[in-house]
């Protein structure tokens, strides 16, 4: 089972939510994208410092200026394949992080994964964009903490999702959760505004996580990112700041 070079891979679209033209089509055997497999501190928001297995899926529908992880290749497994390659991981694991890419564009195939891992007594950790809440209620069942992000236009260089941010919040706030938002030196402060009036509309009791941009660094965004925490402490927010830990230690 060898490495496959391969181009997003066109597949059914659902045009009710803004960005998802790109879902990875999946044949009656399904097999799933994987890129990488690896154990390694959580690095990023609440959870940081657990220690977890990553199962990174291939494939993202967007592409944010700040992105560092776009994998060029995969290999594809079918669900017993994988799960023999997830059992040969010996480690006493906080949970399985479901990473990307985005996850939630093989929803398919996620849903058959995160069913077994589940019934094998491992906790489901999805991380995503927050783009996606058609697939997301259709895998929602079967995970426990939900890690995702609100994609400020500022920030990405990419349309809003506000709508698509919202729906797929109300579902994830049924689970355990938290709200990613990465601040760049470009991040407008009516995108901030924007963010706080739909998670205080949708589920303001939801903790937001505010990741400074790694390539620009902590220092370059450190004025805008206290003024942030300060705005949303006095709106009443459960708000952390958080970088990257794993780029600050070296470490996968």
């Amino acid at each position: 089972m060898g490495l496959v070079e391969s181009p997003r891979v066109p597949g059914p679209k659902y045009p009710e939510i803004p960005g998802a033209d790109l879902y990875l089509a999946q044949d009656e055997r399904m097999k799933g994208k994987i890129s990488e497999i690896f154990e390694s501190i959580q690095g990023e928001g609440v959870f940081f410092g657990e220690w977890q297995l990553f199962v990174r899926f291939y494939g993202c529908n967007l592409n944010c200026k700040f992105c560092d992880t776009k994998p060029g290749s995969f290999r594809e497994y079918k669900l017993d394949e994988l799960m023999s390659e997830i059992k040969k991981f010996k480690g006493q694991y906080h949970a399985i992080s479901f990473t990307g890419g985005e996850p939630l564009l093989q929803k398919d195939f996620l849903k058959q994964v995160l069913s077994r891992t589940r019934r094998a007594g491992f906790k489901n950790y999805l991380e995503t964009n927050g783009t996606l809440p058609g697939p997301l209620g259709e895998v929602i069942d079967d995970v426990d903490i939900v890690a995702m992000d609100i994609k400020l236009p500022s920030s990405t260089g990419l349309p809003g999702y506000w709508d698509a941010h919202r729906a797929f919040l109300k579902l994830a706030s049924e689970k355990e959760a938290f709200i990613k938002i990465v601040v760049c030196s470009s991040t407008a402060e009516e995108d901030i505004t924007a963010a706080l009036k739909l998670v205080k509309e949708t589920a303001r009791q939801t903790m937001l996580v505010l990741q400074p941009d790694s390539f620009e660094g902590y220092a370059r965004v450190r004025g805008k990112i206290e003024n942030l925490r300060h705005r949303c402490r006095r709106e009443g927010f459960n708000v952390r700041v958080i970088p990257q830990m794993h780029k600050l230690m070296g470490i996968r």
